[in-house]
């Protein structure tokens, strides 16, 4: 199956794709195996699993499914997205080690390296990955890991990811691509040359706001195996009833991202005609400063649900934008059918130190939306009105701050 630029035969692997009736009861859709553990046959003979901390029949059931969305082995499945993010780290790195970062990136992730692994004697380099020599630049004699975010949350910067993938392979590195926000319906970097995706399943890929859960996807059969070996030691598979939401959720996966993806498209195009609108940020548009980059990696001539944009006010007027939106939540979330709204300063990336989020785009006043597939005008109606109140009150005259409660989750 060939899916050079294109997404022909994805929906058919996304609901058939290592998936098979049950063959004991012929149950079409996969059984939920509430089990905590299995009996032995004999001492010393299993049916393939014994302990569902270390596989679990419904587990494997969307490992399968996800792997073969990518033509790849089974994935690795976890209880989040940054469960499945320090499982690899900790499979590629030990103390001593360095690994270069994409400057814009999930706050999770930065919180993590910054503030834990950095205890763990493992070096860190961030930098603007969207020119791969800064990349190249970056790499030391001991880089063991290079990991970026194509487009960049929430700034929707892009990364040419062949590029990245080929410093990497020149130098011996394994490269890393967090895939979240376009799923390998929309973007394929393993086709592009990386040894590994990364994914909050939680988001896009479970579609409906209900199931946390999380993967790591490669063709190196020897990484997966390291990777599902930190798995099992450190407790953190995804567990069976979220699995089984998350393998009916991807079945869905084409057709809702494309519709994400329309909408999302209109969205910018409404917000960048409104004159209280200064900045919108999506590969979609023709304004768009890596538009041929968007159009050249990422596939069928969509380019995902999520946007983030600027009012003309700054901070006070994004927080009454965002207070103000009636169909459209406030939420620490992306990625479901439901149109929503984040405010990273105060929410996804609140533990991100301030310079780092101003160098990388991230300003206080910036507004990230995940579109929704409800009715694209309503969705439209909903920020236009609630711009049109930020800019219609008199504006305050403090800016808002993180509190302990509000941190990244």
């Amino acid at each position: 199956m060939s899916h050079s630029n294109s997404i022909a035969g994805t929906s058919t692997t996304a609901i058939h794709g290592g998936l098979r009736p049950d063959p004991q009861s012929g149950a079409l859709v996969n059984p939920l195996v509430q089990s905590t553990t299995f009996v032995n046959e004999a001492v010393g003979k299993d049916r393939g699993y014994a302990y569902s901390r270390v596989s679990n029949p419904t587990v494997s059931a969307l490992e399968a499914q996800l792997g073969a969305l990518e033509d790849a082995p089974p994935a690795v499945c976890f209880g989040t997205g940054l469960g499945a993010e320090a499982a690899l780290f900790l499979a590629l790195l030990k103390a001593g080690d360095h690994v270069v970062l994409g400057d814009a990136i999930y706050g999770g992730t930065v919180r993590l390296v910054q503030q834990v692994l950095s205890n763990l004697g493992i070096e860190a380099t961030f930098v603007d990955s969207s020119d791969a020599e800064n990349v190249r630049t970056a790499l030391r004699a001991n880089t063991r890991l290079i990991f970026i975010e194509s487009p960049a949350n929430p700034t929707l910067k892009l990364t040419d990811i062949r590029a990245v993938a080929a410093i990497g392979r020149e130098a011996g590195i394994k490269v890393a691509v967090d895939n979240t926000f376009l799923t390998p319906v929309v973007q394929r970097p393993l086709d592009l040359g990386v040894d590994v995706c990364v994914y909050s399943t939680t988001k896009h890929i479970e579609g409906h706001s209900s199931s946390l859960g999380g993967s790591v996807v490669s063709r190196d059969e020897e990484l997966l195996e390291q990777v599902r070996f930190i798995r099992k030691c450190t407790g953190g598979i995804q567990a069976p009833f979220q699995a089984w939401l998350t393998t009916r959720g991807v079945k869905t996966l084409p057709l809702r991202i494309r519709q994400h993806s329309a909408n999302a498209l209109s969205l910018a195009a409404a917000l960048q005609a409104n004159p209280n609108v200064k900045q919108v940020n999506y590969p979609g548009l023709l304004t768009h400063p890596q538009r041929e980059l968007a159009e050249r990696q990422h596939l069928g001539g969509i380019h995902g649900g999520v946007l983030s944009f600027e009012v003309v006010g700054g901070t006070d007027a994004a927080v009454k934008v965002l207070n103000n939106a009636k169909l459209a939540s406030l939420v620490e979330h992306l990625g479901g059918i439901e149109t929503l709204l984040t405010h990273p300063v105060t929410m996804t990336h609140a533990d991100v130190p301030r310079e780092h989020r101003l160098a990388v785009g991230i300003t206080d006043g910036l507004i990230r939306v995940s579109v929704g597939i409800e009715d694209v005008g309503d969705i439209i109606a909903d920020l236009e009105q609630a711009i049109e109140i930020a800019h219609a009150e008199p504006t305050a005259k403090s800016a808002p701050t993180a509190t302990p409660e509000e941190v990244c989750v």
